[in-house]
């Protein structure tokens, strides 16, 4: 097993599995891309004149299917191969007034189909949108990217007028009471435990619609009976564990609440994910 010093004086609660560590992970730059994938697709330029905001039948159809009949379909296949259950839901039901408007759910990016666990496990509906490394839409999980809602953020070469764009557009799902879905840590890290330092994004975004960010936390179990006939033994099963909401107060100076919430939102994640003593700051 690789030696890592995130792991040496990482502290869990009792009971709460932990993946054996068989890739030589960072141990000072949180924000590495481990993920390579191949650019070999074509996609339009994510640029000013980009449709951030489709209103086309054809891609109101594509996402209705992504999340009636592809999600589903995911979902039954993540049972299957992973175990996929979650925990928190009575937390969805109790404040189910304050996120009728819309939240924005943040998780740990630990895997290739995380996103479709927290999707799934929140009960998602296809009113989602989730801001996306737009390179990633050149990829081979194109086609899943576009159907769960995914939108490409503009680079910054494409310059100010390319961000405004995006930035009206998520002004404008907003205002239709869409959910969000953001991975703070920005980089995929396969089968991570510790938590790495967020990113604000997530929580400006909170602060600036004045919307909830729900914490969810991906953790692992050990790959045991029937299950290890599904998928090799070094990929752990999954459950997504959902916290209780983290509300922005707008009377507050936004870089201070903006703060707040961004440690908030770790230390509720660290908690569901059974860590006692984690060895990241919660940002940097």
């Amino acid at each position: 097993m690789i030696k890592n010093k995130r792991y040496i004086d990482l502290e869990v609660t009792e009971g709460t599995y932990v993946p054996p560590v068989t890739v030589d992970y960072p141990e000072d730059d949180p924000y590495v891309g481990m993920y390579k994938p191949v650019y070999d697709r074509d996609y339009p330029a994510v640029d000013a004149d980009y449709p951030y905001v489709d209103d086309s039948w054809q891609n109101k159809l594509r996402i209705w299917y992504g999340y009636k009949v592809v999600l589903r379909l995911l979902k039954l296949i993540l049972r299957i191969k992973y175990g996929l259950r979650w925990t928190g839901k009575e937390n969805l039901r109790k404040y189910r007034k304050q996120l009728a408007g819309g939240a924005i759910t943040v998780s740990n990016h630990c895997y290739r189909h995380d996103c479709a666990s927290v999707l799934s496990a929140v009960g998602a509906s296809h009113h989602t949108r989730i801001p996306m490394f737009a390179p990633n839409f050149r990829t081979k999980d194109q086609f899943y990217l576009r159907i769960v809602g995914g939108i490409p953020i503009p680079a910054p070469e494409e310059g100010l007028s390319a961000m405004k764009a995006f930035n009206a557009a998520f002004d404008e799902f907003h205002r239709r009471g869409y959910w969000f879905h953001i991975f703070p840590e920005a980089k995929r890290w396969d089968w991570y435990k510790p938590l790495r330092p967020f990113q604000k994004g997530a929580f400006t975004m909170s602060y600036k619609y004045n919307m909830p960010i729900l914490p969810c936390a991906v953790v692992y179990r050990p790959r045991t009976g029937i299950y290890r006939l599904f998928g090799p033994e070094n990929e752990p099963l999954v459950q997504v564990n959902i916290g209780e909401p983290v509300f922005p107060n707008t009377t507050q100076p936004r870089a201070a609440e903006t703060e707040r919430m961004l440690r908030q939102t770790h230390d509720s994640i660290c908690q569901l994910a059974g860590i006692k003593h984690n060895t990241w700051p919660s940002q940097l």
